[in-house]
This record gives structure tokens, sequence and C-alpha cells, in this order.
């Protein structure tokens, strides 16, 4: 099933951009359906984070999460395989000098990109490869071939740096010290091992801390990085933030917090793209009923 899949999208890549978005919408609406643990996920955590939301825009919330998310899901085709000149023209970048200006500091300070987990983030991870070499970590995959594919996508231009978490971080310090920025997307729960409960939404969310301990062990500059799926068929916009300021301070807990109020801030701004579909809640204080 997903050599027919994978073999589905390596075609979808000839066709018009308002045709891959149509069909990206159309298999976000069939997975609403289809995927019914993810769609049970999606709607528990929208309760928590956004209890007084009415029932039924909660309900159409989590419909056009599906659809956002499928839609980045079927733009993979074009990540994966199509020419570098279509993906430059698929995905808009802002505030590329503030990266630029960053790396060129004086002394060469390392640098993080703090990439969240919104649905742009591989189309905005490919767009700037085009640009600059990076280093990332990555997990392996259950399906073999999807994990090929993404690492694909991930190091098509350029020479990227491609880190398994297994590696650990040393290696990824190592290559962030020779001059590659660090896409980082630290928000997803990993189990309780080095977390630590910082509000999400108000809800005690096991968040690592690593965006706040990475900075400090590098003397690393943070730059945040959000790439936005835009409407129709316009494709994408990532923007890069310039260097926070502050950051890192000696309190870990109170980084990791402005680092989840930050992520908050932009996903009151499109709230149908963030990973809604990840057990962003799966580990909870000790006595607490599970969500899941």
């Amino acid at each position: 099933m997903s050599r027919i899949l994978f073999g589905l999208l390596w075609l979808v890549r000839f066709l018009p951009y308002p045709v891959i978005a149509t069909i990206g919408n159309a298999a976000g609406a069939m997975a609403f359906w289809l995927i019914a643990e993810r769609r049970r996920v999606t709607r528990v955590n929208l309760a928590k984070c956004f209890p007084e939301m009415p029932g039924a825009q909660r309900e159409a919330l989590a419909r056009a999460h599906f659809r956002a998310f499928c839609r980045s899901f079927v733009d993979r085709a074009l990540l994966w395989w199509a020419p570098r000149a279509r993906i430059e023209q698929l995905v808009h970048i802002e505030g590329l000098e503030h990266l630029r200006a960053a790396m060129a500091t004086a002394g060469g300070a390392p640098v993080i990109l703090f990439a969240p987990h919104f649905v742009g983030l591989d189309a905005g991870l490919t767009r700037l490869t085009c640009e600059v070499d990076l280093v990332v970590m990555y997990a392996n995959q259950k399906d073999p071939k999807f994990g090929e594919l993404l690492k694909l996508g991930r190091s098509r231009f350029g020479a990227q740096r491609l880190v398994a978490r297994q590696e650990g971080i040393r290696v990824t310090l190592s290559a962030m010290r020779a001059g590659r920025p660090f896409y980082y997307l630290p928000d997803q729960d990993y189990g309780p091992r080095d977390t630590i409960f910082v509000p999400f939404f108000g809800v005690p969310a096991a968040t690592t801390p690593g965006l706040s301990r990475i900075a400090q062990v590098a003397g690393a500059l943070v730059l945040p990085c959000v790439t936005t799926l835009l409407p129709g068929s316009a494709g994408y916009r990532l923007r890069i933030e310039p260097p926070w300021d502050n950051f890192p301070s000696a309190d870990v807990p109170a980084d990791t917090r402005r680092m989840n109020q930050y992520i908050e801030a932009r996903a009151l701004e499109m709230p149908a793209q963030y990973f809604w579909m990840h057990k962003r809640f799966k580990t909870r204080p000790a006595g607490e009923a599970r969500f899941y």
C-alpha cells in the first residue's frame, strides 16, 4: 500500500498546483472520517486547549485541520520530486536577511531555527535547503519507505546534515559549531524523560527544555521560523524572525514557557495548522488521568 501511495504522489507532481491543492483538501475531508483515532485525538486536544469555544466551532476547526494536514502531505509530491525552481515558487521566504545576519555574527555564533510543528514545516525546511546548509534531527518512521522519502525531501538541495535522534545531541552541536543552522522542532510529547511540565493553552504539557539548554551549551542565537500554508493555491510563506533577546536565560522553565507561549500565539493566528493530531498531552503529571 505504501508503494502505491507514493507512486500516486510521484504522479501528482506533474499536476498544476491548484489541482494538487484540491486533491489535498479532498483527502483531508476523507481522512477525517477514515482515521478515527486521529479524529478522536484532535477533538480531545481542541477541547482541552479551547474549552470556551462552542462545540460546533471546534468540530469545524478539527475538519479544517485534517484538510490542512493532508494538503501538506500531498504537497510532499513537490517537495520530494519537483524541480528546485518549482519549490522556490511554491514557498516564499520572508526574513532570510535575519538568518544571514545571524550566521555572519562576529565570532560565528551558532544558530537555532526554532520551527514549531505546523503543517508547513517540511515545505519550509525544503525551501531553506535551497539557501543554506542545515543540520536537522529526525526520528525513525514506522514505515521505512516513508522515512527514506522524508530524508530525501530534507536533503535534496545543498549539503544537509541529517542526524538521527539516536545519535544524540553531540553530533548536532558539532555541525552547528561548523556553521550549520539547526532546524529544531522541540514541541512534541516524547514521554516523561528529560521533560518538564509547562502550560500549553493552560494545560500542563510535558515539554522538552531542549531549546533553552542547547542554546545555552552552544552559545546559539534562536530565531523563530514558522511556515504558513496560504489560502487557496497561493503556496506557503516561510517567515524567519530576528533572534530572541535575553534567550536563553538562567531560568530553563521560564525559557520553556516562553517557547510554548510563542507557539500558542502562532496557533491562534492559524489554528487549523498546528499539529492537533499529535498526542500533545500524552504524558500526564503523577496521579492525573490520561486524556486519550
